[in-house]
Parts: C-alpha cells; sequence; structure tokens
C-alpha cells in the first residue's frame, strides 16, 4: 500500500533503492508494515527482529525522535516569526508590494526545492521558514490594513490565536484516535484539495479580470464565504497527513536527519492554514455576504 503524503512516497522510493542496492538504511520491509498499518488505522505490531517494540536500527547515525521533530518545529517557527516581523516592517515602507510578490515568489521556488530534492537540506529548510515568514509578514500587513480601512479591528491576531487553535484542535482529534488517517481519508483529501486547487487557480484568473471586486470567486457573495471556509477545513484537515507522516517516520527509523523535512512539512500546512483563515476573516471584514 502507497502513501499519498509525498514525503513518504519518497522516503519509501528511497527505500526500496536502499534494499535493492544494498546500501545503509533501515529495514525496508518493515517500514512498508509500518505505512500499511498506520494507513489502516491499526497500531504496529511486532515483528520477529522485535519491530514495534523497539525501532529499526540506523547503519550511519541514530533514527530520529519525536523530540527531534518537535525541537527543528520550533525553531523554523521562531525564524517564521522573525521573518514575519521583517515582513510587517518592510510591507510599511514604499517597497511593500514588491515585498509581498517577492517573498511570495521565493517561498513557492524554495518551497518546490526543498519538497523535490532527493537528499533534505536543511540550511535551505531554514531559508524557507525565513523567507515564507517575511511572506505572512507583508501579506498579514496588506489585509490589516484593508481591515482596518473597514472598521475591523484585531484582525491579525484572530488569525494567529485561530491557527495555534486549530493546530491544537487537530492534533487532539488525531492523538485521541477520534480522525483516523486511513486510505479513505487520505483518497478524499487527495480529491478535496485537487478540486479546490483547481478553484483556486481559477479564481486567481478571475481577480485579474476584477471578478468578486478583485477577489476572484472568494468576493463572490456567499459562495465566496464558504469556499474560503472550505480551503480552511481543507488546511486543518491537512494536518493530519503531517501528524501521520511524523508518525510513520519515527516509526519507519528514519535517521535523525530527515526530522527536518517531517517539520518543513508541517510548516508548510500552518503557513496555508494561516493564510487561509486570513483571508477568510479578510472576507468577513470587508463586508462581502
Amino acid at each position: 500500500m502507497q502513501t499519498a503524503n509525498p514525503i513518504l512516497a519518497r522516503i519509501d522510493r528511497e527505500a526500496a533503492a536502499r534494499q535493492t542496492t544494498g546500501g545503509p538504511g533501515f529495514a525496508y520491509d518493515e517500514g512498508r508494515s509500518a505505512i500499511a498499518q498506520a494507513q489502516m488505522g491499526a497500531p504496529a505490531t511486532a515483528t520477529a527482529a522485535g519491530y514495534g517494540t523497539v525501532p529499526p536500527t540506523i547503519a550511519a547515525g541514530r533514527a530520529v525522535t519525536f523530540a527531534d521533530v518537535m525541537a527543528k518545529s520550533g525553531v523554523l517557527f521562531v525564524l517564521a516569526v522573525l521573518g514575519a516581523v521583517v515582513g510587517w516592517q518592510l510591507a510599511n515602507t514604499g517597497l511593500g508590494v514588491m515585498v509581498v510578490f517577492g517573498s511570495m515568489i521565493a517561498a513557492l521556488a524554495l518551497g518546490l526545492t526543498n519538497a523535490f530534492k532527493r537528499q533534505v537540506s536543511p540550511p535551505l529548510v531554514i531559508a524557507y521558514a525565513l523567507v515564507s515568514g517575511v511572506m505572512l509578514g507583508a501579506v498579514s500587513n496588506w489585509y490589516n490594513t484593508l481591515a482596518l480601512a473597514n472598521d475591523y479591528q484585531g484582525l491579525v491576531l484572530q488569525a494567529v490565536i485561530a491557527t495555534m487553535t486549530t493546530f491544537g484542535v487537530m492534533l487532539l482529534l488525531y492523538g485521541t484516535g477520534i480522525v483516523k488517517v486511513n486510505n479513505k481519508f487520505v483518497k478524499v483529501m487527495i480529491t478535496a484539495m485537487s478540486a479546490y486547487f483547481v478553484i483556486a487557480l481559477a479564481s486567481f484568473v478571475g481577480a485579474m479580470f476584477g471578478v468578486g471586486g478583485g477577489w476572484g470567486f472568494y468576493g463572490v457573495g456567499t459562495f465566496g464565504l464558504l469556499l474560503a471556509l472550505a480551503g480552511v477545513l481543507l488546511a486543518a484537515f491537512s494536518l493530519m497527513l503531517d501528524f501521520e507522516a511524523i508518525k510513520q517516520g519515527i516509526a519507519m527509523g528514519l535517521p535523525e536527519r530527515e526530522s527536518w523535512r517531517l517539520s518543513f512539512g508541517l510548516l508548510v500546512t500552518i503557513v496555508w492554514l494561516y493564510l487561509e483563515i486570513l483571508r477568510f476573516l479578510a472576507i468577513i471584514a470587508s463586508g462581502r455576504e
């Protein structure tokens, strides 16, 4: 059974390559078993090698742990916040528009590079955190200015609190098993995200022609508000895939260096979630109902 998570898909392919060439790494068969069991919602069971009670050993260095992922995630989060402060300040200058679009392009380029790079590069992941932070700060400033023009106070603070709260709720739902990341969940998410991507792309094109007052489909009355809400929900439930990726990565006994890749995936989703919440609140602030 293959995983839909791009990070785990790459790990799975590389593990197969190591198994074929006899190179160093974790036990491929046991890693695939962990993925299958996790996606089916079943706990990992012990094997003759003791899998499920003792993680597979790594020939070169130690295996990744939950603490490793949390530590890297914390570092990336702090860097993103620092970048956001810089982006917010730059947005107040005459370079505001340039900062917004420049940081967006840079964040997209670094994001794609990190996502498709065969071997994780901590410097590039750190660079993404900083640049995405600058983008968030600049975009937040722009949305905040728009909200203030409509006498709406506290837009950014509300978006930050909502993002943190959503993260906590999703972690609780995943940790307690109320929502299980199985094959059905993954298929539904892939279908929904694909449809949303097409609609969002069409909305972007429409916005350039003034649809919805420049908001694209998001500015078309109640439909736009519901579309924005759908984006928030998709981003929120995408956190489940990241939690599952971290769980499987630890169960597979990935090298400690891979904690950067897992943390990067988590940061990408959090950035997406924040932007979706920010847009949703901005639409409300603009009175487009």
